[in-house]
């Protein structure tokens, strides 16, 4: 007996892995695919794009989420100052992290990020959430240090890569959370 095929409209396709040539082609884009990368050449890997360390703050209230997002409450954050050198030594725990990176996801194009292997290597993980299609913003992320001896890096230190899936369709509609447009001093055209 025959298998009938996939209806029509799931007959495409399959999505895929954007390489560093695409990458590279889609940031010099109009908009760019990433922005706000301080060595673009050196952060493109062959399956993604490594995103650097603008900011680290330690978290000094507790955050709260709820079944409604009207009822989500942020912790209070207070920023670390990097060193004359541009570097910054962290104690055990957590810590809030802002990449130096503007992502500007076109509605067929997702991101998954997963911490570089010399963070591992070094007792330290990188907790991220889904960048979905139609996501513009300077993301964040959640450092966590669990070497108890600490963990020293430095400002623009490569410390994430993101890797961009193209979707099987494009989405109908974009990512339209609250953090669309995090971290932008100015809305970006």
């Amino acid at each position: 007996m025959m298998m009938a095929g996939p209806p029509p409209e799931f007959d495409r396709s399959p999505g895929g892995v954007l390489s560093g040539t695409e990458i590279r082609q889609r940031a010099a884009g109009n908009p760019p695919l990433v922005s706000g990368a301080p060595m673009l050449e050196g952060q493109i890997q062959p399956n993604g794009l490594d995103l650097t360390l603008r900011e680290v703050s330690r978290f000094t209230g507790p955050g709260r989420v709820a079944v409604s997002n009207s009822d989500r409450q942020l912790p209070e954050l207070e920023s670390l100052p990097f060193d004359s050198h541009g570097d910054l030594h962290l104690a055990p725990g957590p810590y809030h992290i802002v990449f130096n990176e503007v992502v500007h996801l076109p509605l067929d194009i997702m991101a998954l990020g997963r911490p570089r292997s010399s963070l591992a290597r070094c007792g330290v993980a990188i907790h991220t959430a889904v960048w979905d299609a139609g996501y513009h913003g300077r993301s964040t992320s959640l450092l966590v240090v669990a070497n108890l001896a600490g963990f020293r890096v430095s400002r623009d230190a490569r410390v994430l890569q993101l890797v961009f899936l193209t979707l099987n369709r494009a989405a109908a509609e974009g990512y339209q959370g609250a953090y669309q447009g995090e971290n932008l001093a100015r809305p970006e055209k």
